[in-house]
C-alpha cells in the first residue's frame, strides 16, 4: 500500500459510573473510547471526537434506561428473598485494527453481564478515511462493477460450511436463510491480513458462538487493500 501518509492522534478516553440502590452498588459501567485531544481543532479530529462523544452518550443512556431498571429490580428481589445481591456490569472498549495510508479502522465492543443468561456481546466497526474525516462503506473495498455483496455472502457461506464440517462451531439450523437477511454491510473493519465481517450475536448461532466473524483476505478480485 503506497500513497500519502495521513494519521490521526487519539488518546484513550475513559469513563466510569456506578449506580446504587439502597446504598448498594447494582450497576458498574466503564467505557474506553478513542478521542483526539481537545487542542486538535482540524476538521477530521472534530468529526471523530464528535462521533465517539455520541457513542459514549448512547452507552450511558442505555445503562440508565435499560440496564439500571433491571439491576434495581434484581436487587429488590434479592433483598426480599435474602439472596445474593447482583451487580450488573457494562464495558465498552475499542481496538484499532489497522492504521496506515490514510485509513484508520477499529472495532468497538460492548459486554453486558446481568444476573441471568450469558454475557451479551455487541460489536461495531468503523473505517475512516482520514483525508476526509468520513467513514468508508464496504463497497469501496471492491473493484468497481463487482457484485460485492454476492461475493461476500458466498465467501462467508463457504467458511461456515467448512467450520461445520470440521465440527468447530454449531450454527442455528437453517442458518443459510439468515445469512442474507441478517447481513449488515456496516459490520466490518480492516486488519493487516484482510477485511473482517461480522454478524450480531444470536444472528447465526447460539450464545456460545459469540459474534460470528469472517476474514476475507485481500486480493485482486476483492476485497482491496485500498478503497476505490
Amino acid at each position: 500500500m503506497g500513497g500519502q501518509q495521513i494519521g490521526i492522534q487519539v488518546v484513550p478516553w475513559e469513563t466510569e459510573r456506578i449506580w446504587e440502590a439502597e446504598g448498594v452498588p447494582v450497576l458498574h459501567a466503564s467505557a474506553c473510547l478513542p478521542r483526539p485531544p481537545e487542542e486538535r481543532r482540524d476538521r477530521v479530529s472534530r468529526r471523530i471526537r464528535r462521533y465517539y462523544n455520541l457513542q459514549q452518550r448512547a452507552f450511558l443512556r442505555r445503562c440508565e434506561t435499560v440496564l439500571l431498571p433491571q439491576a434495581r429490580q434484581a436487587a429488590q428481589a434479592a433483598l426480599e428473598t435474602s439472596g445474593l445481591l447482583p451487580c450488573f456490569r457494562a464495558e465498552l472498549s475499542y481496538q484499532v485494527t489497522l492504521e496506515r495510508d490514510g485509513l484508520w479502522s477499529l472495532c468497538t465492543r460492548l459486554r453486558e453481564k446481568t444476573d441471568h443468561g450469558p454475557t451479551q456481546l455487541t460489536c461495531w466497526g468503523d473505517t475512516w478515511d482520514l483525508s476526509t474525516g468520513y467513514p468508508l462503506p464496504l463497497s469501496r473495498f471492491f473493484p468497481q462493477g463487482t457484485p460485492w455483496k454476492k461475493q461476500v455472502l458466498s465467501a462467508i457461506r463457504e467458511a461456515m460450511e467448512a467450520q461445520e464440517r470440521a465440527g468447530v462451531v454449531r450454527y442455528h439450523e437453517g442458518w443459510q436463510r439468515e445469512l442474507r437477511r441478517r447481513f449488515n454491510p456496516r459490520s466490518f473493519y480492516l486488519t493487516d491480513t484482510g477485511l473482517c465481517l461480522f454478524y450480531a450475536m444470536y444472528a447465526l448461532g447460539p450464545a456460545a458462538e459469540g459474534i460470528p466473524s469472517f476474514t476475507l483476505p485481500y486480493g485482486p478480485q476483492g476485497p482491496l487493500e485500498r478503497p476505490l
